[in-house]
């Protein structure tokens, strides 16, 4: 097989019961994806089929929808009785699952990272009204060494349809005392599965060992599982809490929200020094600094997090010159904390702290991008450097915020200008 609609098939990755996945290039937009192809011989005729058709066509109804940093964007789909496949970002990490045997876990920071990156997704989709219903370590892709994408929506509850719950859909060993009763479900059943991909990370073992569905189902909805860290002495008190929290099998117990979950690991990886001293700042933390700072009230999640890719951190002692009055500049700055002085032929101009920015007419200007003033700290201060260039290479929605918080502080600065020269 050549070709599959538009798409040059370049190889085969893979097959599951009712589908095949295969490598292919999009020579329209230049790229490389991964298309999902229907096998119509095994999904004609027969319950399990009509079930597996029904799925296709919910991931389908997608395309487009979920636009997320740390979810498998959908780019096109075809359904037709001739031929039926969905277009995908490609993610050649692989999944999470060779990472759930106790002789391959990850170091607890790393996991604490990925699955505060899974909250935040799901938290994206929830707000979407999508519920995924099937999160396991095998619908977690791996594109960095932290970095996460969560794929396979096909068995997702849509708030905004007329869809009936389909029951009996999902792994068990990953599915929560609700989905097993068939109870109705909404995104604290994706908490309790979080909860169980964040046991068997830290593990390498399922919190529930059983040699069948039944025994495991059992379990489940009435076995208390043993705490993470008593299959590894070095996971803190901290985040064996928060397992035990996520899977707790009542939902009056168990986290409310997303931000709950999140809250909590981000105060778990920053209180337990969970990093290595050496680390730079963590995605969770500066996540959470973005999320804090006036700067970016009107930034989504996703366009925090992709402020995040395009921006590098630094923190800087006192008396420390960040720009320099006539130099050049290719970059601006948002201070993220502490406090820095602007000042032109040693005169001070302004004093700068966490949530402002500064160097921005780099951005603005678009050309005779000289710097007008000295600016230096005066405390430890962390900065956030965006080069210009970058930033005009991101999405537009993300250079729309920048615009707008732009604009909103220069109207601050001449309303405080003025005031200045009508009090004088």
């Amino acid at each position: 097989m050549d070709k599959i609609g538009k798409y040059e098939v370049i190889k085969k990755l893979g097959e599951g019961a009712t589908s095949e996945v295969y490598l292919c290039h999009d020579s329209f937009n230049d790229r490389d994806v991964a298309l999902k192809l229907v096998v119509e011989e095994k999904i004609r005729d027969s319950e399990s089929g009509k079930l597996a058709k029904r799925l296709f066509i919910t991931e389908a109804s997608l395309a487009g929808k979920l636009s997320h940093p740390h979810i498998v964007q959908i780019y096109d789909a075809v359904v037709d009785e001739k031929m039926s496949y969905i277009v995908m970002e490609y993610v050649p990490g692989g999944t999470l699952e060779p990472f759930c045997d106790p002789a391959t876990v990850l170091p607890i920071d790393k996991i604490v990272e990925i699955i505060f990156k899974c909250t935040r997704a799901l938290d994206f989709a929830d707000k979407l009204g999508v519920t995924h219903r099937d999160i396991k370590p095998a619908n977690i892709l791996r594109s960095g060494e932290s970095d996460i994408k969560i794929s396979d929506f096909g068995a997702a509850l849509m708030s905004s349809t007329e869809q009936t719950q389909v029951t009996g859909i999902g792994s068990p060993a990953y599915m929560s005392p609700q989905q097993i009763k068939e109870q109705p479900l909404d995104h604290q059943t994706d908490i309790y599965s979080l909860g169980v991909v964040m046991y068997q990370l830290l593990t390498g073992v399922l919190p529930f060992q059983a040699s069948n569905n039944f025994s495991m189902m059992y379990q489940i909805i009435n076995v208390e599982p043993p705490l993470p860290s008593s299959y590894r002495k070095e996971i803190p008190l901290a985040v064996d809490r928060i397992v035990r929290k996520a899977m707790n099998k009542d939902i009056e117990r168990r986290y409310a929200t997303w931000g709950e979950f999140s809250f909590d690991l981000a105060e778990a990886f920053r209180n337990e020094h969970l990093a290595p001293r050496t680390q730079e700042v963590a995605d969770t933390d500066k996540f959470n600094i973005m999320r804090s700072l006036s700067f970016f009230n009107d930034f989504t999640d996703a366009e925090l997090w992709e402020v995040m890719r395009i921006s590098n951190w630094a923190n800087l002692p006192e008396n420390t010159v960040i720009m320099r009055d006539g130099e050049t500049g290719d970059f601006f700055c948002i201070l993220a904390s502490g406090e820095v002085k602007v000042t032109k032929r040693k005169k001070l101009l302004n004093v700068l702290t966490a949530g402002e920015c500064f160097g921005e007419m780099a951005y603005l200007a678009r050309s005779g991008n000289e710097r007008t003033a000295d600016v230096s700290t005066t405390s430890e201060s962390q900065l956030i450097k965006i080069k210009t260039e970058d930033l005009e290479k991101a999405s537009d929605g993300c250079r729309h915020r920048f615009d707008r918080a732009f604009m909103g502080i220069l109207v601050e600065r001449l309303a405080l200008a003025n005031t200045r020269l009508t009090s004088v």
